[in-house]
């Protein structure tokens, strides 16, 4: 296993796939972001939803907004739907796909 450059812990299963952060050859960079497990349907992906604040300057308010994002899900790294988990920006995998799952809290 190699390291990846954060502290998170290392899978414990071992995994084949070329685009494992942990056990491939994918390498990571940029943002961290954390979301929720909301579908596990498509294979090696899981649709995560972020929730987050915006200001609005014309009410001097906040507004909630949420954003779905598909990652790409390691072999490694077994997820139910409702986990939380903290996915790391990296190359684009597939069309829609620019992130990895590296944590999960269950």
């Amino acid at each position: 296993m190699k390291s990846i450059g954060l502290d998170v812990e290392f899978p414990r299963e071992k995994c084949s796939s070329r685009d494992c952060p942990f056990h491939g050859n994918l390498k990571i960079r940029g943002r961290t972001l954390r979301g929720k497990v909301v579908s596990l349907d498509p294979e090696n992906t899981a649709i995560i939803e972020r929730r987050y604040l915006k200001f609005v300057p014309k009410y001097e308010r906040y507004e909630r907004r949420k954003k779905k994002l598909s990652v790409h899900k390691p072999d490694c790294i077994k997820l139910r739907e409702g986990d939380t988990v903290m996915v790391i920006e990296c190359r684009p995998i597939s069309k829609t796909k620019r992130h990895v799952v590296v944590k999960s809290f269950k």
